[in-house]
């Protein structure tokens, strides 16, 4: 038997094979007409752009042998005074941070006194 669930009593009923593999009485339509085209127009092929030059020279080549010589300092320190300000102020928003969690933790398991 085949059972399909009834929106008006709210629980199953049975039915037939047809009403169960097409629930609320949807039907499969099929359709007549053609499906419309997607895409009207043709589409351009990669060579009908023209080229451009938007960044102008390649930098790419030169950082990376910035990048990679070694001498001693982290990559993340490589660039100077700016990549030292974001790492410091990094590190201490971080270790203020943990501070104000440890305090957070310590007033929240401390009961109050009445």
């Amino acid at each position: 038997m085949y059972y399909k669930f009834s929106g008006f009593t709210q629980k199953l009923t049975g039915t037939w094979a047809s009403d169960a593999y097409s629930p609320q009485g949807l039907r499969p339509v099929v359709s007549t007409e053609a499906p419309p085209i997607i895409f009207a127009r043709p589409t351009k092929l990669s060579s009908d752009f023209a080229v451009y030059d938007y960044a102008g020279k390649n930098k790419v080549p030169e950082l990376q042998k910035f990048f990679q010589k070694s001498d001693g300092v982290p990559i993340h320190l490589k660039r100077g005074l700016p990549d030292q300000m974001l790492y410091r102020t990094t590190m201490a928003l971080t270790l203020g941070g943990n501070i104000y969690c440890l305090i957070a933790l310590y007033t929240a398991s401390r009961p109050r006194n009445k």
